[in-house]
């Protein structure tokens, strides 16, 4: 299939080839990423559903090295990153409309204001998940000088660091609509890739739960992180945090290789052992979601398959998520 041609679909509307679609949670509203398009669907204040789809140009046309084991998976990460603000910025924006008084005009989240949000979300991440690890670690001193064993301290404190953070999180009330309709996203992709119409009564049974979620893959990129990086040895502390940051690429394209083979063969034993842990913990950052949430879930599905059909966007055009796969 080229670039722009329309994607098969049947008469409910479900794609009539293979293709992984995902996507995720933004405010008030899901996101979805296809082939060629993505697009997004946010409840607006005044109860309508509002949605926005964009082309995706694929790099990996021009650079097909950018398709490659490994560096394909550097490249999702950097896409679902990029992509995902940028959803959530249009999100939080139309979720925002319609709070306008007279004296004021409505508020707008800009350039700025997420620029900011992102710098210090990274910095909270690196001190969170790199340096505190490392500094723990280092305080049982010559107990760990063995570097194996020094990794693998540091790697479970880690993982016990992101367990904490997602159930505090999980915690939040202003949290909870989010995961509500990151459940939702994972009903309707689930109902999606089983063949069943796109109606919120036909969804409604399907799980909350996807093996290709980004929380299941954040925790494969821990468990990796722990054997990659026991290759690096016990080098003073400002080299072992200069490793972390340098191997974070290199962890999260294995991590998504891993993840990718155990979502194609799911019902599989190897599959099972290693997405297990990562579907139970999307226990925490999912919830059931109300009709009116997969109502909109399905909205940004649509939207997608609507212009992968061959319809025009609603809007322009963005870069695409090479591997589009995750939810």
């Amino acid at each position: 299939m080229k670039h722009g041609d329309p994607v098969p679909v049947n008469k409910e509307g479900c794609a009539t080839e293979q293709h992984y679609y995902g996507g995720q949670a933004v405010i008030e509203g899901v996101m979805m990423r296809g082939r060629y398009s993505w697009g997004l669907a946010v409840r607006h204040p005044d109860g309508d559903i509002v949605r926005r789809s964009y082309t995706l140009v694929d790099p990996g046309v021009r650079y097909p090295i950018l398709k490659w084991p490994l560096i394909r998976g550097v490249v999702a990460l950097w896409d679902s990153l990029s992509l995902g603000i940028r959803a959530l910025n249009i999100s939080a924006n139309l979720s925002l409309e319609g709070m306008e008084t007279e004296e004021e005009p409505p508020p707008q989240l800009g350039a700025r204001e997420m620029a900011v949000t992102v710098i210090v979300a990274l910095l909270i991440g690196v001190a969170l998940f790199v340096v505190a690890p490392l500094l723990i670690a280092r305080l049982f001193g010559d107990a760990l000088a063995n570097p194996v064993l020094f990794n693998l301290v540091e790697g479970l404190v880690r993982i016990a660091i992101f367990l904490v953070y997602i159930l505090a999180v999980s915690l939040l009330p202003d949290l909870r609509r989010v995961f509500e309709y990151h459940g939702a996203e994972h009903k309707v992709i689930n109902a999606y890739e089983a063949g069943e119409v796109l109606r919120p009564t036909a969804v409604r049974p399907f799980s909350t739960l996807h093996p290709r979620c980004g929380t299941a893959f954040l925790l494969v990129v821990m468990v990796m992180a722990i054997l990659v990086l026991s290759l690096v040895g016990k080098p003073p502390l400002v080299w072992l945090i200069v490793s972390r940051l340098v191997g974070i690429p290199i962890i999260a394209g294995l991590a998504y290789e891993v993840v990718r083979y155990a979502g194609r063969h799911r019902k599989g034993f190897v599959a099972r052992v290693l997405l297990g842990p990562g579907l139970g913990l999307q226990k925490l950052t999912t919830r059931q979601p109300s009709d009116e949430q997969v109502e909109v879930a399905v909205a940004a599905l649509e939207e997608v398959l609507r212009v992968e059909a061959g319809d025009a966007p609603a809007l322009g055009a963005g870069l695409l998520p090479l591997a589009g796969q995750g939810t």
